[in-house]
Formats: structure tokens, C-alpha cells, sequence
């Protein structure tokens, strides 16, 4: 359990989040959904004790989290949104690092990069160095470091920022299987398809604060099931009917340029916020 009690963190004058309260349980896929700057990655940051709360608690299974807290640093992975890996280093000599530093036996070591590079499809480019890999490639072997000691807890901020559609469906497949072996997985993402397929459990994040918890469902419940777009006037507007049925009679009166369509979490972000996640 990850308990986040009224954290706040501010940077000069300015509060980047603002008195944000969360409950996590563990095997969780919880996804933290927002546009840039709404203060995802410096919660992350303060959940991996990377930055101190300027207010505000964060309790792991009942204790106070503190910088020193080593047991519990041990229970984490991390996959950054910028590429961390040794360029000038193999794949492989990236994950043995990673295995070192983390103790691991070298009989043990070896066995686990085998693992895990067979399981992110990277063994057969196993010796090629990092700044010669793609950046799907590199992705997947960031996943692959973070989970080499084998934690309870991984942190992946923007995992799938700026990858082509297959790549980042390759990612998805390797997060499902991790999520389904138990690991507990918190991840920031401003793509809202990737939220509603990978999360179970997602908050939505602006300014700072968290707006809305929920399920997908239940999130896309707080507006109408079907969403008509309107263009006009060089502005698109938003009409919510929870029948089909009356967003259609609504379209026919109103003829011109109009689209129906199912809702998304991105409706819902746009009728809490007047602005999409993208902005």
C-alpha cells in the first residue's frame, strides 16, 4: 500500500502540486493521467525520494518514507522518461551494471539478463551498443534494467513518449504481463489510449491537483456516452447525450460539419478542465 497524504511541492513561489491525497493498493496498474506540467513527474520524483515535499506525507505499508529508507528503495524500479542507458554500452553490459550494483551473483546475474532479455525480444541484439538501437529498443531494454532486481513497485514516467504505434503497443504487451505477475505498476502518461487500455485504476491530474479518480468506466460515465463534435466558427464544441438515439435527432437539426462518437477519457478531462490532456 502507497499512501500519499496531502503532498505538496513547490519550486520558488509556485506550487507545482498542491495537497494531493492518493491510496494505492499493491498488484495495482494505476495511471496518473495529465498534460504537461500538471505535476506528474514530480510526484514520481517525490514517491522515489528523489525531491523532499515541501508539505504533506507519503506512507509505504503504514511507514513514513524517508530518503534513507533502503529496504524500501529495494522494492523499486524506474522507467525514466528520458533514455538513461550507457550509450557507449552493450545491451547486455547495460543490464550487468544494472546486476552489480544491485549485488546480484554473477551465476544469478547472468541467468536474470538471459531472462529478460528473451523476455523485451532483445537477446539477439544482445551485444549491439545502445546509441546503434532504435528507440523501441531502447524502451524495452529500460524496462528490462528496471525490473532486473526483480521489485515490487515500478514507476514509469511517459513510458511510450515518442514511439512509433507498434512499438508502443510492444511495450503495453510487456506492462500487461508484468501487472499480471504482481507487480505493481504506477505510470504517467498524457496519452489517453494508452490509460484506458493499461489502467485499472487511474487519477486525473491538472495544475496540480488531482480532478477526478477512477475506473475508465467510471470515469466516462461523469459525461454522456456519446460525444457529438460540432465545428463551427473555427471552434469545435462538445455535446454529451447518453443516448444515441438524442444526439442524432440533435445532429439532424443542426445539419453542417458535426461527428458522432463514443466517449473517451479525454471528454472527461475536457468537461472538468475546458482544455484537452495534449494542452
Amino acid at each position: 500500500m502507497i499512501e500519499l497524504k496531502n503532498i505538496s511541492r513547490k519550486f520558488a513561489d509556485k506550487y507545482v502540486v498542491k495537497n494531493l491525497n492518493l491510496k494505492i493498493k499493491s498488484g495495482v496498474f494505476f495511471g496518473l493521467l495529465g498534460p504537461n506540467g500538471a505535476g506528474k513527474t514530480t510526484t514520481i520524483r517525490m514517491m522515489l525520494t528523489l525531491l523532499r515535499p515541501t508539505g504533506g506525507k507519503i506512507l509505504i505499508e503504514g511507514k513514513d518514507l524517508k530518503r534513507n529508507m533502503i529496504d524500501y528503495k529495494r522494492k523499486l524500479g524506474l522507467v525514466a522518461q528520458h533514455i538513461s542507458l550507457e550509450k557507449e554500452m552493450s545491451a547486455r553490459e547495460n543490464l550487468e551494471l544494472h546486476g552489480r550494483l544491485h549485488n546480484l551473483k554473477k551465476e544469478k546475474r547472468e541467468k536474470r539478463i538471459k531472462e529478460l532479455m528473451d523476455f523485451v525480444g532483445l537477446w539477439k541484439h544482445r551485444d549491439k551498443l545502445i546509441k546503434q538501437m532504435s528507440g523501441g529498443m531502447k524502451r524495452r531494454l529500460m524496462i528490462a534494467r528496471a525490473i532486473m532486481h526483480r521489485p515490487k513497485i515500478l514507476f514509469m514516467d511517459e513510458p511510450t513518449v515518442g514511439l512509433d504505434p507498434a512499438s508502443r503497443r510492444k511495450i503495453w504487451d510487456l506492462l500487461k504481463d508484468l501487472n499480471a505477475n504482481g507487480i505493481t505498476i504506477f505510470m504517467t502518461t498524457h496519452y489517453i489510449e494508452e490509460a484506458e487500455i493499461l489502467c485499472e485504476d487511474i487519477a486525473l491530474m491538472d495544475e496540480g491537483e488531482i480532478i477526478a479518480r477512477g475506473t475508465p468506466t467510471e470515469l466516462k460515465s461523469r459525461v454522456g456516452r456519446f460525444v457529438l463534435e460540432i465545428f463551427n466558427n473555427g471552434k469545435t464544441e462538445y455535446k454529451f447525450f447518453e443516448k444515441r438515439e438524442k444526439a442524432l435527432d440533435f445532429a439532424n437539426e443542426l445539419g453542417g460539419n458535426v461527428m458522432l462518437r463514443e466517449n473517451t477519457l479525454e471528454d472527461v478531462f475536457i468537461k472538468l478542465t475546458d482544455h484537452g490532456v495534449g494542452d
